[in-house]
């Protein structure tokens, strides 16, 4: 029989690489999960009984582009997060951001750009849906690394202008995954301008902008529309798993210009899977409701000053402006990880499986990612192993 080769150099991946590596290993203590970002925070202390209300509602076909009450509510919350005016018809409803960044790639990325292949920019490391966005639909993956050099965000400007001009998508993640830096808004109007330029769309993964320390992070969609640009140019996605605790729900949406949101609309209709009846109803209510956001973050807050204060004295050790990860630097990831499961219980994930080797260059190799989702005892407990056994 015959398969596609379009995914044959795929690594294994994140979380069965992550298996491979740990499980054969017995831990050296009570383990303490710190890989995957799942949140662990109170959930809206409503949810039960709104989700209860509207239980009768699986039973019927959902609405596919999103229900009006939460097209309605997620409306309103950009108004009040960015001070944006987004209509309804330029909203689209998610089961969670991975399907939405993977299928607006299959709805709005061009079979060909200026007459060769289309190229997709990914940061490096990155969310690992992007490359396989840019794999599905023909294009040509470029990776550009996002390392202490460049702020830890990719530098678009560094990228030669005939890829730019092949240039379709360019994936990024603000606040980013892994390392919890933070698009500035002049980072945005330099991209912005850019994508005008050369005539890209941005798709801005914007998933963990509610956890940030002080200054709520810019927006992409917030400069663009302050520029004036093509109200096609950015589309941004988030979701309510981080922002609500809420990963299990798989409710998200993504926003742009119409004609960019009436294709991604059109491609659900024939191949995508709505989001349930009961969980839009319910979505709409947390999006309409701050007070837990902002009882999460101050808890966030916390595990971060514990974080600083762990790892104060520690050469090379970042505090991240935003998001819930520590980027931590080793000498291997890989050995790093192995190391602390073994001998103290700690799971952290090698950053070489976020990340691709670029001319022998893979810029997560020499570090560890380590989830802060816990209790803030867990946190504790669990970065002192690690600063006692890796940086003693």
């Amino acid at each position: 029989m015959e398969y596609p080769k379009r995914f044959a150099n795929l690594p294994v991946a994140t979380w069965p690489r992550l298996r491979g590596l740990l499980d054969a290993v017995q831990p050296g203590g009570d383990p303490i999960n710190m890989t995957i970002g799942d949140p662990q925070h109170p959930m809206p202390p409503f949810l039960a009984d709104a989700m209860a209300a509207q239980i009768a509602g699986f039973g019927g076909y959902p609405n596919n582009d999103g229900a009006p009450a939460l097209l309605d509510a997620i409306s309103r919350w950009l108004n009040r997060r960015y001070g944006v005016t987004v209509a309804t018809n330029e909203i689209m409803a998610l089961n969670g951001t991975r399907e939405g960044l993977y299928n607006a790639s299959m709805a709005l990325c061009p079979e060909v750009k200026n007459g060769q292949t289309p190229v997709i920019l990914t940061p490096n490391p990155f969310y690992q849906v992007y490359a396989v966005a840019a794999l599905s639909v023909g294009a040509e993956p470029v990776y550009l690394p996002a390392t202490a050099d460049t702020g830890h965000l990719p530098d678009f400007g560094a990228v030669p202008a005939d890829v730019l001009d092949r240039t379709a998508i360019a994936y990024i993640c603000s606040p980013a995954n892994p390392q919890g830096a933070v698009a500035t808004e002049d980072y945005w109007r330099n991209l912005i301008t850019l994508a005008e330029k050369h005539d890209f769309k941005i798709f801005a993964d914007e998933c963990y902008s509610e956890i940030y320390r002080g200054i709520p992070p810019v927006g992409a969609l917030q400069v663009a529309q302050a520029m004036g640009a093509d109200p096609e140019r950015v589309v941004i996605f988030h979701s309510l798993s981080k922002r609500s605790n809420l990963a299990g729900l798989r409710s998200a949406f993504c926003a742009s210009g119409p004609k960019n949101i009436a294709a991604i609309r059109a491609l659900r209709a024939y191949a995508g899977a709505p989001l349930p009846g009961p969980i839009q109803a319910v979505s709409a209510l947390v999006w309409d409701d701050e007070d837990h956001v902002i009882a999460s973050r101050a808890l966030y807050a916390e595990k971060f000053d514990i974080a600083d204060r762990i790892f104060g004295n520690v050469p090379g050790y970042t505090s991240p402006e935003a998001g819930f990860f520590l980027w931590l630097p080793v000498p291997d990831g890989e050995e790093a990880a192995l190391t602390l499961w073994s001998l103290t219980g700690v799971r952290t994930l090698p950053g070489a499986y976020l990340s691709r080797d670029v001319s022998g260059f893979n810029p997560g190799a020499g570090f560890i990612r380590v989830a802060l989702c816990g209790p803030k005892s867990d946190v504790e407990r669990g970065l002192t192993r690690l600063r006692d056994t890796l940086y003693q």
